[in-house]
């Protein structure tokens, strides 16, 4: 028998814990016999003393443990997904999904709402008019059959004690303990019965690993515990050092993303990205032989329809309009005031505070300061420019949607001030900055 006091102070005092240590915290957690203070003082000496390798393997599966684990017996593909650390205009989920359908694959969605300064799929998701996130495991799992991909919000039959840890790490600033992100994550995409996961890890001003030594640290403990749990995982370190689509906001980023699946204009930022983590996931699920040819089947799936069409049957399978594609206008919400921002001068985009820009949609309603807070989703940016980009006085830095005067004039103000341009080129970052394989780490 274990005292959950004794484990805290083990680790409070740099000890590593024993598998069958934490499964007993996890337990606890789990049956509630583990109280919310006892997990906020686990948190913070996990936070200051940190995990080694085998620590964080059995946190993550003994949370993966807590709740139901998905068995996918009968489907002639393999299951995949991936999964973003987060970042503003990252409407990827949208897209890579149908995408990853339409190749092959089964992609069981399990996903996130906005937080802090990211937005978050379900968010998106929901403002579609009818559109459901919420199922029962085994309406997901029959929907994942039926159209290759659903998109829901986290059961609470599925780690069950990542819930209850994760709101009390929310409220204690021990979120960016790189271990409990680790075990956070894998526990639940190991829940989903995964065959193979591919990480998007963000890295810049907009990100939450703002140093690539971070980011690294993150994609590589990742891609360690996933396959030595048993999960085939890569990591793409992507950047997020300015939006990664023209808009941020909710139903302006569905919008988006209906464009690019229906063949209008197409992001480069976001199509690298799009690309390069479809391919990933391809290759490991073994529907292609090499990324090369998995970016081949990503063009042939947009440029087909095949793709849009997957979508199409996502969004009518959870509810929403069976013509949104055809009609996003009528569906749709839009805001009371949409108005540009032009630059005062002629100039190049030089720097973006990215994590500013998220900001701004949340102050503007289309993210929540508090949980309580609902969710605008006519709000937000659209047309937004990018770094390195050539403005001039009637060339839009963005165009913000509001609900009221005071909200623009208070976004524009905010827009100005995230934005630097200057007379000379900029540097563009890369949308690519490193690919970490998780086999090659065993």
């Amino acid at each position: 028998m274990y005292f959950t006091q004794e484990l805290i102070s083990k680790k409070r005092d740099g000890l590593a814990l024993s598998s069958d240590e934490i499964a007993a915290f996890v337990q606890g957690v789990t049956a509630q016999t583990v109280s919310d203070a006892q997990i906020a003082a686990f948190a913070m000496a996990v936070w200051f003393r940190g995990m080694d390798l085998g620590e964080a393997k059995a946190l993550t599966l003994a949370m993966r443990d807590s709740g139901e684990v998905l068995r996918w017996h009968d489907l002639d593909g393999p299951v995949l997904d991936k999964h973003s650390t987060g970042g503003v205009g990252d409407l990827v989920s949208l897209i890579l999904g149908p995408v990853v359908a339409a190749c092959g694959g089964f992609v069981p969605m399990i996903s996130g709402r906005g937080l802090d300064h990211t937005g978050g799929t379900l968010d998106k998701l929901e403002s579609i008019p009818g559109f459901s996130t919420s199922f029962a495991i085994d309406q997901f799992q029959r929907l994942v059959r039926a159209n290759g991909i659903a998109i829901i919000g986290q059961s609470e039959k599925l780690a069950p004690a990542d819930r209850r840890l994760y709101a009390v790490r929310d409220i204690t600033a021990t979120v960016s303990s790189i271990p409990l992100i680790v075990a956070s994550i894998l526990s639940k995409k190991l829940a989903e019965g995964l065959d193979a996961l591919v990480m998007d890890v963000k890295l810049g001003s907009g990100a939450f690993m703002r140093e690539h030594d971070k980011a690294r640290e993150l994609a590589t403990v990742i891609c360690r515990v996933a396959t030595d749990s048993g999960l085939p995982c890569t990591a793409i370190i992507t950047d997020m050092n300015a939006p990664l689509a023209w808009s941020a906001g909710n139903a302006l980023e569905v919008s988006e993303a209906i464009d690019f699946l229906t063949g209008g204009l197409r992001h480069e930022r976001l199509q690298d990205v799009i690309e390069a983590l479809a391919s990933e996931m391809l290759v490991l699920g073994g529907l292609v032989s090499s990324r090369s040819e998995g970016i081949d089947r990503v063009r042939s799936s947009l440029d087909s329809g095949e793709a849009a069409e997957r979508f199409a049957r996502l969004v009518v399978s959870q509810g929403g309009p069976a013509d949104l594609l055809d009609r996003p206008g009528n569906y749709l919400p839009a805001a009371s005031i949409i108005r540009p921002v032009f630059p005062t001068s002629p100039g190049v985009v030089t720097c973006m505070d990215t994590k500013s820009i998220g900001y701004i949609v949340v102050h503007l309603g289309g993210g929540r300061e508090r949980v309580e807070d609902k969710i605008d989703p006519t709000v937000g940016l659209g047309e937004l420019c990018t770094v390195g980009q050539q403005l001039d006085t009637h060339t839009p830095m963005a165009t913000i949607h509001a609900s009221c005067e005071s909200d623009w004039q208070q976004a524009e103000a905010r827009l100005r001030s995230a934005i630097q341009m200057d007379q000379s080129m900029a540097e563009v970052p890369p949308v690519i900055y490193e690919r970490i394989d998780g086999a090659q780490l065993s």
